[in-house]
């Protein structure tokens, strides 16, 4: 079966059972895009965490103008960067998708404006949907000052606004390293379409970034395993 008849068939699952998934997933929230211009040197790398990578990454492999998503760890130290030590929710790190993209086809902003929209809650303090621990925590990992002012004036932006029904919680971390996630979690949600998880919590995600950002999405993903990382 091809990656586009998998996903849509259970894409459609997805929405039979979307009665149990919480109002964000199913729905997905139309939120303004940053009033602060991208930075003049955009480095192209976007980090950002908000729960299980697994739909993050979907999310963005989903992305035009993205050529790579990676599952991996950032917020803790490189020994420590491994899942079953990172599932005990001691080790600072949480479970983070570094994305690579062309700052000509997309910026910064778009990343993070996509990031609040459809790829989790923000407003979920240390957990995403069935997933607890600071592990699943909503954070960004800016690459340099220029990123950090903007993603700290967007989520300013966002809660003077009242945005959401409640304050975001996310994290601005500078200064972390990235460590990738193993092997079998990478392309996890293009690799899995009918897993239970991923058609509960994941996939509304996709569905809703194609229908919230159309002009930026694009039917095939971009996968690890193409990029040959």
């Amino acid at each position: 079966m091809n990656r586009n008849l998998s996903l849509a068939l259970a894409t459609g699952l997805a929405t039979v059972l979307a009665a149990g998934v919480p109002a964000l997933a199913q729905e997905g929230i139309a939120i303004p895009a940053p009033s602060v211009a991208a930075p003049a040197a955009d480095t192209g790398v976007a980090i950002v965490a908000g729960g299980c990578f697994w739909g993050v990454q979907g999310v963005f492999q989903h992305v035009d103008g993205v050529s790579n998503a990676i599952s991996g760890y950032a917020g803790g130290a490189g020994d420590t960067a491994n899942y079953r030590t990172v599932g005990s929710g001691r080790t600072g790190h949480a479970e983070a998708v570094e994305v690579r993209y062309d700052p000509k086809r997309i910026s910064y902003g778009e990343i993070l404006h996509i990031f609040f929209s459809v790829a989790h809650d923000p407003t979920e303090l240390n957990r995403q949907g069935p997933d607890t621990g600071t592990q699943y925590r909503s954070a960004i990992f800016p690459q340099n000052p220029a990123q950090a002012a903007l993603a700290k004036a967007y989520v300013d932006q966002l809660d003077a606004a009242g945005t959401f029904d409640a304050p975001i919680v996310t994290t601005i971390e500078p200064g972390q390293g990235f460590y990738l996630a193993e092997d079998y979690h990478q392309d996890y949600l293009t690799l899995n379409p009918t897993a239970p998880y991923i058609v509960h919590n994941d996939l509304p995600k996709i569905a809703h970034l194609r229908k919230l950002f159309p002009d930026e999405y694009r039917d095939d993903p971009v996968l690890v395993s193409d990029a040959g990382s």
